[in-house]
């Protein structure tokens, strides 16, 4: 396992090997130390899992040159930069068929004043990582044209004006999220998972889900292969979509080329999907998918219960929702009796987590 900060998987039991790396921003300099790794006995031809947009971004543009030493579930940067940008998702999904949120891409005031979208609505950057370094928020939101105006203004003091998208709110976008997250090898899927992700940190405009149960959705996973289809993906990815109550229809946010937080509720649902990735990049032939299970649980314990207190206070669930979330049989982000360090890692780590990642 490679990491550049503390992490609490290096206290897992089947974490065999631990390596503190340079920040992946310093791209010659993590370069330098992935060839540097790959000489020692038993890491060459290791399958690289990235768990966040600048390893992807990094591992993507060094593609070619770090293929010589790991296999990469990373597709080259001719096929992320459509996800790594939402303007570019956006235009492809449009292209694809696929509904989107009503957005906006301004170029000025102008564009602006004249829009047509139904407040309230939400700035947000095309490239998430600058602007939640500079801000840290993921958007901004404006209730009315004069609050709209504003936040353009200030979204233009941190991003350039290409990167800024208006998007219209969608009603109840916290209970209404969606992913379809499939391992796919060369535009086909060999295996996916689809989940209604029913609570976030912040419930808003969260930056991580923090309950999730699996469910099949069969316009998610036509849309969600379509999307990466349109571009040979071959990996695996999580594809996001809300349900927009009103025209009753799915609508895609964004394509995380990467694993992501809650992956291991895959395995609770009869599929492993990390495992079918590494046997699809190590070249595995004839790989079969098991049957997907449905209303299979997930849930982070360190950020669900702050978010479901705060979301009773606000009124944005139930406490029988949250009393019906942690009955039965759960898949926890962290927690597991048979392998406990990783929790005890977790809660000496709290102020520290606070800090760098709000959780």
């Amino acid at each position: 396992m490679i990491d550049s900060e503390h992490c609490i998987s290096r206290f897992s039991r089947y974490c065999s090997r631990f390596y503190k790396s340079p920040e992946v921003t310093d791209g010659p300099r993590f370069l330098k130390f992935l060839k540097s790794l790959a000489q020692i006995p038993g890491i060459k031809g290791s399958v690289i899992f990235p768990t966040d947009d600048e390893t992807v971004y990094f591992l993507s543009k060094y593609h070619s040159r770090l293929s010589e030493f790991y296999r990469l579930i990373t597709p080259k940067w001719d096929v992320v930069k459509y996800f790594y940008n939402k303007k570019l998702s956006y235009t492809l999904a449009e292209k694809t068929g696929i509904h989107i949120p009503k957005s906006i891409f301004p170029e000025s005031i102008d564009d602006i004043s004249n829009c047509d979208l139904r407040f309230p609505v939400i700035v947000k950057p095309a490239v998430m990582r600058p602007f939640f370094k500079a801000t840290g928020k993921k958007v901004f939101k404006a209730n009315n044209i004069s609050e709209l105006i504003k936040m353009y203004k200030l979204a233009l003091k941190v991003i350039s004006r290409e990167e800024i998208i208006v998007q219209e709110i969608i009603p109840g976008a916290s209970k209404n999220l969606f992913s379809f997250c499939p391992v796919m090898n060369n535009g086909e899927v060999i295996a996916a998972v689809t989940a209604q992700r029913l609570r976030q940190h912040p419930m808003d405009f969260g930056r991580a889900t923090t309950y999730a149960v699996t469910k099949r959705v069969p316009e998610l996973e036509l849309s969600g292969t379509e999307i990466l289809k349109a571009v040979s993906y071959n990996g695996l990815a999580e594809v996001e979509f809300i349900y927009d109550k009103r025209d009753g229809i799915y609508k895609f946010l964004e394509v995380n080329p990467r694993i992501w937080g809650w992956h291991s509720i895959a395995g609770a649902a009869g599929i492993n999907l990390p495992y079918i990735a590494y046997k699809n990049a190590v070249g595995t032939e004839d790989i079969k998918s098991p049957v997907f299970l449905e209303n299979k649980k997930w849930i982070r314990l360190m950020t669900d219960l702050p978010t479901s207190i705060k979301a009773l206070l606000k009124k944005q669930v139930t406490g029988k929702e949250i009393w019906e979330s942690y009955r039965g049989k759960k898949e926890f982000a962290v927690f597991s009796f048979s392998d406990p360090l990783p929790f005890a890692g977790e809660i000496f780590l709290i102020p520290y987590l606070i800090s760098r990642r709000g959780i």
